[in-house]
C-alpha cells in the first residue's frame, strides 16, 4: 500500500509541478515585471508614484471581477484547454505593453491583464487537490509557489539586463522587456494544450491500477471532508471562513506585493545612482533567502501535519520584520537583510494558507471558495502600490510604507488565530 502511495504521489508530481512551475514563473514575471519597467517607463511616459501605483493596482480589479468566473470554467472544460487558453492570451496582452503611449492605455492594459491572469492562480490551486490528498498539499503547494521568488530572482536579474537593451533598434530597454518577457508564456501556453491531464481518470501516463488507486485516495478524502461540512458551489461565497480566509489573503498580499513591486525602486532609493543590472541583481536577494524558507517550512507542515503555528508563525516574522525595516530605516544592507527575513516569512505562510480551503470545500464549491478567496483577497494588490505611492509622494520615503505593510500582515495573525479558533470549535 505504502509502496504503491509512494510510487504514483512521485509520478504525479513528477508529471505536473516542473510544468505547473514553469507557467506561474511566466505568470508571476509577467505581473511583477512593470517594477522595473517603472525605472525607465515612468519617465517615459510622465507618470507619478500614486500614477504608476494606481496602473500596478489595477490588475487586482480585474482578478476581483473574473477570477471566480474563470476559475468555475476550468471546472467545466478542464484545466488542458483553460490554462492554456489563459497562458497563451495573457502573454499576448503582456507583451502589448511595450506599445503603451499614454497613461489610459497602461491603466486599460494592465486591467486585461490581470482579468486574464484572474483564473490561473486559483486554477491551479483546485487542479491539484484533484491530484494531491491533503497529506501531500503543504508540500507540494510549497514546490508549485516556489516559482514566486524564483519568477523574482530571474525576473529581477533579467528585467535589469534587458533594460540596458535601450535604444537597440530605436526601442526603449523598457519596451524591449515586455516583449522579450511575454513571448515565452504565449509559447508555453500552446504547449500546455498538449501537455496537461485534466483529471486522474484521463491519465494515461499512469497504469490502469495506479490510476484506480488514486482515483480511490481522492474519493475517500472527498467523502471525509463532506460528511464533516457539506458546502454547495455558491454557499461557498457566503460561507464565514471563506471571507476570513480572503481577509487574511488581503494582509499577505499587501505585504508580498507592496514589496515585490516597490523594491527596485526601494534599492534605488538608499543605494543612490545604482545601474540598472545592479539594482536587479541586489533585488534578488529576498528572494534566493526566500526560496529556501518556503520549502523548508511546506515541508515542516506536512511532515509534523501542523499548519497553525507554520502559517502564523511566518506571518508574524514577515509583518514584524517589516516594521523593524521602517523604525531603524537604515542603509541598504540593513534594509535588504530585514526585507530578505521578511520574504521568508510571506513566501511560507502562502503555501500553508492555501491547504486550509480544501479542508472544508471541494468539488464545485472549491473551485468557487478558492477562487473567492484570491479574488477579494488580490485586492490587496490593487491597494498596496497606490497606498505606498501616495505614502512616498506625501513624505518623500518609503518608511510609512513599511510601516502599513507589516502593521497590516500583523493584523492578520489575529484573523488567523480566529478562523483557527472556529475550526478548533467546529470538530469538538
Amino acid at each position: 500500500m505504502e509502496e504503491m502511495k509512494q510510487r504514483v504521489f512521485t509520478k504525479v508530481t513528477w508529471r505536473l509541478i516542473p510544468f505547473l512551475v514553469l507557467c506561474y514563473l511566466l505568470n508571476y514575471i509577467d505581473r511583477v515585471n512593470l517594477g522595473f519597467a517603472a525605472l525607465e517607463m515612468n519617465r517615459d511616459l510622465g507618470l507619478t508614484a500614486t500614477t504608476f501605483g494606481y496602473g500596478a493596482g489595477i490588475l487586482f480589479i480585474g482578478y476581483l471581477i473574473f477570477g471566480v468566473p474563470s476559475n468555475l470554467g476550468l471546472n467545466k472544460y478542464g484545466a488542458r484547454i483553460w490554462l492554456g487558453l489563459l497562458l497563451a492570451v495573457w502573454g499576448c496582452i503582456s507583451a502589448s505593453m511595450a506599445f503603451i503611449t499614454t497613461t489610459t492605455q497602461f491603466l486599460v492594459v494592465r486591467f486585461l491583464l490581470g482579468a486574464v491572469e484572474a483564473g490561473f492562480f486559483p486554477g491551479v490551486i483546485f487542479y491539484l487537490t484533484q491530484w494531491f490528498p491533503a497529506e501531500y498539499r503543504g508540500s507540494i503547494t510549497s514546490r508549485f509557489m516556489f516559482a514566486q521568488p524564483l519568477a523574482l530572482m530571474i525576473g529581477s536579474t533579467v528585467s535589469g539586463w534587458l533594460l540596458t537593451l535601450d535604444g537597440m533598434m530605436g526601442v526603449a530597454g523598457w519596451q524591449w522587456m515586455f516583449i522579450l518577457e511575454g513571448a515565452p508564456t504565449v509559447i508555453v501556453g500552446l504547449i500546455a494544450l498538449s501537455y496537461l491531464t485534466d483529471n486522474p481518470s484521463k491519465a494515461n501516463w499512469l497504469t490502469a491500477e495506479e490510476r484506480n488507486f488514486l482515483i480511490d485516495e481522492l474519493e475517500k478524502e472527498k467523502q471525509q471532508v463532506v460528511a464533516k461540512e457539506k458546502v454547495s458551489t455558491f454557499q461557498a461565497m457566503l460561507n464565514p471562513k471563506v471571507w476570513i480566509l480572503a481577509i487574511i489573503y488581503v494582509s499577505q498580499v499587501i505585504g508580498v506585493f507592496g514589496v515585490n513591486m516597490w523594491l527596485p525602486q526601494i534599492v534605488k532609493s538608499f543605494g543612490g545612482d545604482l545601474a540598472t543590472t545592479t539594482i536587479g541583481l541586489i533585488s534578488a536577494v529576498p528572494f534566493v533567502v526566500a526560496a529556501v524558507g518556503m520549502l523548508a517550512i511546506g515541508w515542516s507542515s506536512d511532515k509534523h501535519m501542523e499548519r497553525k503555528w507554520h502559517m502564523i508563525g511566518a506571518m508574524i516574522l514577515a509583518g514584524g520584520c517589516l516594521v523593524i525595516c521602517g523604525a531603524l530605516n537604515s542603509g541598504l544592507g540593513v534594509s535588504i537583510a530585514l526585507i530578505s527575513i521578511s520574504a521568508i516569512g510571506f513566501y511560507g505562510c502562502m503555501p500553508i494558507f492555501w491547504t486550509i480551503p480544501p479542508m472544508f470545500l471541494v468539488g464545485g464549491a472549491a473551485a468557487t471558495g478558492i477562487a473567492f478567496i484570491n479574488a477579494i483577497g488580490n485586492l490587496g494588490g490593487f491597494i498596496a502600490p497606490i497606498a505606498i505611492g501616495w505614502i512616498k509622494d506625501y513624505t518623500g520615503s518609503f518608511v510609512g510604507g513599511f510601516y502599513f505593510m507589516g502593521i497590516t500582515v500583523l493584523v492578520g495573525c489575529v484573523l488567523s488565530l480566529i478562523l483557527f479558533a472556529a475550526f478548533k470549535k467546529q470538530e469538538s
